[in-house]
């Protein structure tokens, strides 16, 4: 069969990925349930969820059915939360319950927590006690918390152990652990008191306490803090984990860079949705009727500030009806400003986002942006000075739409910085801003800059 490549071959083509599909949608045809496994058990359980998201519902059901628990916890957690929902909707109980005692316990949470409520405590009383108790502390928490994102299955060991002992610890420990890269150092209280890189443990002389080897300035978290916040740390400090505790520092779980991954994905994919006007139920939704009732509201504010653009305008109507010429420009001039203020908002929601730019930094940035839009300005007002001379044989007709065309690019600028910091201040996410707050707000005030200064120009010439 054209499928069954080995595991390290399963990366390369988009070839390879159509052909496998087919095979497996021949075969699933036939009920030949044995090749189906045969070439399923030899794919990375990521190969199998990217599969699965190009089968038609019934022949993916089919697929989980044959995967045994362990392989289908793994492709479970790689499918795509939408076809993820899918599949749970349609298997039993008992298949569910299989599949979550083979997860560690912020996975399974994930997956108990999108069960509806009756099953959810079906599955949780089924699953093995302890498992159970791991998996409802973790639902207490935010999801988008560290709280929400840690897991249970962490090493701690008591600081006055020997190296020795932490060591053989970690060993009896090394079936429920996985991916074991610190180990955590706690009092007799529980209480978090320093960190142990696994290097550092198994090159540490024999019989020595681990307190004597530890570093006691270890990076933390708490149970409450934002996911965002804990992805800076990471980034901050090349973490690769971080414990989480509670106001008392006992340690609760830890975090992994794994997981932190998954949050910057989805960050982004969220910020994006956002900088579009869109949400997540545009994305995940198939009702027509939904997806129009969440894109309308941000339609709706747009149409109110292109209303009040067009009464701007109608209060210059005798400049307008006096020089036609003035009105050819006007795409240009709010297209222009437009792309300024949207690429001022962009650079400053992505350093908000990052953690490189703060509430402290806002007059450094607001300058910077000013002087770009000034420089970015006068170099298009000189183009459109002569563009619009040589056009109509009037200069000064080109003077004043050049002002007028460095006045709202600057405007446009300084709504692009200034209107994220103060969503940021009154605690609204900045990435919101850009649509279609800020395209609105430059077509408002580009319109009244622009005729403002015709107004103010005309009767000079």
């Amino acid at each position: 069969m054209r499928a069954t490549r080995k595991k390290e071959d399963s990366y390369t083509t988009a070839e390879w990925l159509e052909s496998t599909i087919d095979d497996l949608q021949d075969l699933i045809i036939s009920r030949s349930d044995g090749f189906i496994v045969n070439i399923v058990k030899e794919l990375h359980p990521a190969d199998i969820a990217e599969i699965a998201s190009h089968l038609t519902s019934e022949e993916r059901l089919y697929l989980f059915a044959l995967l045994d628990p362990e392989m289908a916890s793994e492709v479970l957690i790689e499918i795509d939360p939408p076809i993820q929902a899918e599949i749970l909707q349609q298997v039993n109980n008992q298949r569910i319950t299989e599949v979550v005692e083979e997860m560690e316990s912020d996975d399974a949470a994930d997956i108990v927590a999108g069960l509806p409520a009756e099953i959810a405590e079906q599955v949780l009383e089924s699953i093995d006690d302890q498992d159970s108790a791991q998996v409802r502390e973790l639902l207490k928490h935010d999801e988008d918390t560290a709280g929400g994102l840690m897991a249970k299955e962490f090493v701690a060991v008591n600081e006055d152990l020997t190296v020795d002992q932490a060591i053989q610890k970690i060993r009896n420990l090394a079936d429920d652990v996985e991916n074991i890269y610190n180990v955590f150092v706690i009092d007799e209280k529980n209480c978090l008191v320093g960190v142990l890189p696994l290097q550092d443990l198994i090159l540490a002389r024999h019989g020595v306490k681990v307190h004597h080897v530890m570093n006691d300035d270890v990076i933390h978290v708490g149970v409450d803090i934002d996911q965002e916040d804990v992805a800076l740390l990471f980034k901050k400090y090349d973490l690769i984990s971080i414990p989480v505790v509670d106001e008392k520092k006992h340690l609760l779980g830890r975090i992994t860079v794994d997981d932190i991954v998954d949050v910057i994905e989805e960050e982004a994919s969220e910020d994006a949705q956002k900088l579009a006007g869109i949400t997540e139920l545009d994305i995940s939704e198939t009702s027509p009727f939904k997806v129009f009732r969440s894109r309308l509201p941000w339609l709706a504010i747009s149409f109110v500030g292109e209303i009040i653009t067009g009464f701007l305008m109608s209060q210059f109507q005798n400049q307008i009806s006096e020089t036609l010429y003035f009105m050819f420009f006007v795409p240009l001039i709010m297209a222009l400003g437009g792309n300024v203020g949207n690429q001022s908002a962009i650079v400053i929601i992505r350093g908000i986002a990052t953690g490189e730019i703060g509430l402290l930094e806002s007059g450094k940035r607001l300058r910077n942006e000013l002087w770009i839009a000034l420089l970015l300005g006068t170099v298009l007002a000189i183009g459109i000075f002569f563009v619009a001379g040589i056009w109509f044989k009037n200069f000064e007709l080109g003077l004043i739409v050049s002002v007028a065309l460095v006045f709202v690019v600057v405007c446009a600028a300084l709504m692009g910085v200034l209107l994220p910091f103060l969503l940021k201040k009154i605690n609204i996410d900045p990435a919101v801003a850009t649509s279609p707050f800020i395209t609105t707000s430059n077509d408002i005030f580009g319109i009244l800059i622009y005729f403002s200064i015709i107004k103010f120009f005309t009767p000079i010439f």
